[in-house]
């Protein structure tokens, strides 16, 4: 039986440049493995896949009695609907612990790093597998996503070690150039509808028993937003209606910035408010200097909803 290696759901580039990367390695262990994904890819992992040559993992949703790794998070909420019937052998993640659990050991590779892939990438040197090249080159551009082409407050010293050793092994000359890019790929909006941007990079967390979405959209140049803001908020309201959340957020990020506007949709603002000490002004507020979800939001709101 084949062992199914998936990320989150609403996959981004570190959720299916791991998949693809552990699959590899478990495949050249001797382990039969396929790489999965539980949603569409989005426009900036398209990219890196069409650039280095990779088709997309196969969708799969539905996971029990299947053995299954678990790449990018350990929140149930975030990976397939019935992982608790699943086999789950395997967790590499770089995220706070979540709330999966199993009924037997696994092997678990958890580490306080930008990038899934960047713990994946010493996967391969405790192994002692050679990374090919083009795999070299979808595991930088995760990692160069993620961490905001280093400029993320989650990135470390790990991850930029990371991407100059795979970035030698894939003949990527300049590194960040290619990130620029991987985030004009990533800013554009044209041609996608409302609810396709709100929910392109979207998490839904468990925070107490309380239900709040989490969406982040990361850009060059914010102003492209300008004339689709109303239309943004309105559908963060829909969307929380829909899904019975408390609140729905988006994280308009500008990596040239190096800040956050927040879109709000909730049923108690003040909550919001209080997480980041700041007013909102007509559902908006300036987070400066914020760029990770991970590090920069979620705990900060964890605790207002404890």
């Amino acid at each position: 039986m084949a062992l199914y290696i998936t990320g989150h759901k609403i996959p981004d580039s570190d959720s299916i440049c791991s998949a693809i990367a552990v699959a590899y390695l478990k495949n050249t262990l001797g382990i039969e493995a396929v790489a999965c994904k539980q949603g569409d890819i989005n426009p900036e992992t398209r990219f890196i896949l069409e650039k280095f040559g990779f088709d997309e993992p196969i969708t799969k949703t539905s996971y029990a009695r299947c053995d299954t790794f678990i790449t990018d998070t350990t929140d149930l909420a975030l990976c397939p609907d019935d992982i608790l019937d699943a086999n789950v052998v395997g967790v590499v993640d770089h995220h706070k612990l979540g709330d999966l659990t199993t009924s037997s050991p696994l092997e678990a590779w958890i580490r306080p790093v930008g990038c899934s892939n960047t713990i994946v990438k010493e996967m391969f040197d405790y192994y002692g597998v050679s990374i090919p090249k083009n795999l070299a080159g979808i595991m930088t551009c995760a990692i160069l996503s993620d961490t905001v082409i280093f400029k993320s407050p989650t990135c470390t010293k790990e991850d930029t070690k990371a991407v100059k050793e795979l970035a030698k092994i894939a003949g990527i000359d300049n590194p960040k150039e290619l990130g620029m890019e991987m985030f004009k790929i990533k800013s554009a909006v044209l041609g996608s509808s409302i609810r396709e941007l709100v929910m392109r990079d979207f998490k839904d967390f468990n925070m107490s028993g309380t239900k709040v979405g989490i969406g982040q959209l990361e850009v060059v140049d914010l102003s492209i937003f300008d004339n689709m803001k109303d239309e943004l908020l309105k559908d963060l309201e829909t969307l929380r209606v829909e899904g019975d959340r408390n609140s729905v957020l988006l994280l308009l990020t500008d990596i040239m910035k190096e800040g956050s506007e927040l879109l709000i949709s909730s049923l108690d603002i003040s909550k919001i408010e209080k997480a980041f000490d700041k007013k909102s002004v007509d559902s908006k507020m300036w987070l400066d200097g914020v760029l990770s979800r991970k590090k920069q939001v979620v705990p900060f709101l964890e605790k207002v909803f404890k």
